[in-house]
């Protein structure tokens, strides 16, 4: 029987929890009495507290995120039911910053930051019964020359079929005013012969599938040429998927990144306004002339799959200014833009623009904003579906000739508003919508509310869709197709998806 059970609600299967692992790499002595336990969101929370309860665990530690704060809040309310007695720690960026938002009141103790040091000195003085520290435990940043290393609690299991998230760094020298990162002034590096090292085990294992979480990997370009080298000296194929800072990108880490073949290497590009002024307004300092060379580079001279964002409803920006900001990237950019809105995180200093600004933000997670005094509710809700169907149709790749259809020239955001508001009077939802059902409901508009021509129209769709092998071209095009492809010679494509679709 484990004392200790740490506890993992992740927002997908294919998901890992590094924090849970750094807190058992760093459990010293009472590690050979902890578990670790890892769900996923949308469970059902009773199986997951029967899972738990069944250890009769005396602590049980809970990471917690914008994605599972609610579950979490459910299971402890279950848990404390049950065993009163078992000590329930909270520990998480969704814990780490004041107001909660979500009742934790049951949790016996929250942990505030980084926990490695601070977890095992409150397992310890629990089990040994020792005079216990108040429920709100403080910050205490421990030496990342130190601290024990988490990769080798990735089992054979979480190697073959889940992503293995790693990190070189933590903190972010930014200030942008909407993101929790900003909080950690300073960056601190791991010692880079010890990752290496522990990477190296990794791949020895089998791992081929690196998330770097690092908030500013190109920061300093020495040590990510080192991470890079070590990559590019591997022969089998593998994938890479770095944050970076747009606007950073010196000669030697570009001589470096055009080296990537296709399919191994991801990069999230952070851009959320090209509007200056919006930039000033939240503190985000960004060189918009060096983002948009870098951003040409990597897109004509890299094989690298790029993912760019932009957010809906920052403070002072309309959404004219939001279509700008769309139509411009869409003109130097044919890749992933992933379109989100303003979450107002506790921790950031986002509030400071919510009278001026009339900002006004959901309490429940993931705390997205209602409507500002430029976006009302209505236009707001608008454009949560504009974003989903953009990702359904634009990024997902799956109609990559065929969404272009949708707009004229450069009128990016009006075309696509315009096919958005259509489609969603068609479904009046913007979930559980098949491809088949996408491929006609694109179709029909093309040809019916554009009066393109239908002959096109489908041809283009059935190229965008037999991309991917084993998928059926949608019957009702058959009728339309200038010609049916013949599938049986496909074959099975080894590239990650969206790369397959984007090429």
């Amino acid at each position: 029987m484990n004392d200790i059970i740490l506890v993992a609600i992740n927002s997908r299967y294919t998901h890992t929890s590094l924090g849970l692992r750094y807190l058992y790499a760093n459990l010293g002595d009472l590690q050979p009495q902890t578990e670790i336990l890892e769900f996923v969101i949308n469970e059902n929370i009773q199986p997951i507290a029967e899972k738990i309860i069944a250890k009769n665990p005396k602590i049980v530690g809970i990471g917690v995120y914008i994605w599972n704060a609610i579950d979490v809040q459910s299971l402890i309310e279950i848990i404390k039911k049950v065993l009163p007695n078992t000590k329930i720690v909270l520990g998480g960026p969704e814990v780490s910053h004041q107001p909660f938002r979500v009742n934790f009141d049951l949790a016996d103790f929250i942990i505030h930051g980084e926990g490695e040091i601070s977890f095992y000195n409150l397992c310890y003085d629990i089990l040994a019964q020792k005079t216990l520290p108040q429920k709100m435990i403080a910050p205490l940043m421990p030496s990342l020359k130190k601290i024990k290393l988490p990769y080798t609690y990735y089992s054979p299991h979480d190697i073959a079929h889940r992503y293995i998230y790693v990190e070189s760094s933590r903190g972010c020298p930014f200030k942008c005013e909407f993101c929790l990162s900003a909080i950690d002034k300073k960056v601190r590096n791991f010692d880079m012969d010890r990752l290496l090292e522990e990477f190296e085990i990794l791949w020895q294992k089998g791992a081929r599938n690196f998330k770097f979480i690092d908030r500013t990997f190109n920061l300093n370009i020495a040590l990510a040429n080192r991470l890079i080298d070590f990559f590019l000296s591997k022969e089998d194929k593998y994938m890479l998927h770095f944050e970076v800072i747009p606007d950073y990108f010196p000669d030697l880490l570009k001589e470096r990144l055009v080296k990537f073949p296709a399919g191994a290497l991801q990069l999230e590009i952070g851009i959320q306004t090209l509007n200056e002024k919006i930039l000033y307004n939240i503190n985000r300092k960004m060189d918009l002339v060096k983002v948009k060379e870098n951003i040409k580079f990597l897109e004509n001279y890299t094989s690298a799959h790029l993912h760019l964002d932009l957010i809906v409803g920052l403070p002072e920006e309309s959404l004219d200014s939001f279509a700008q900001n769309l139509n411009h990237l869409k003109q130097i950019t044919n890749s992933e833009i992933q379109i989100g809105i303003l979450k107002k995180l506790s921790g950031t200093t986002m509030a400071r623009h919510d009278v001026k600004h009339g900002m006004i933000y959901s309490d429940k997670p993931p705390y997205d904003i209602l409507q500002n005094n430029l976006i009302s509710f209505l236009e707001l809700q608008k454009m949560k579906r504009f974003a989903r169907f953009w990702d359904l149709t634009y990024n997902s790749g799956n109609f990559y000739q065929t969404v272009s259809q949708i707009w004229d020239d450069d009128k990016v955001f009006e075309g696509f508003y315009k096919f958005s508001e259509w489609i969603y009077g068609q479904t009046e939802s913007t979930w559980q919508i098949s491809l088949n059902r996408l491929s006609e409901l694109i179709f029909n508009y093309l040809t019916l509310e554009m009066k393109k021509d239908k002959t096109k129209i489908a041809d283009l769709i059935i190229a965008d869709i037999i991309k991917i092998n084993g998928r059926k071209i949608p019957g009702f095009l058959r009728d339309y197709a200038s010609s049916i492809p013949d599938l049986r010679a496909k074959k099975m494509q080894k590239q990650h998806k969206r790369q397959i679709l984007r090429s």
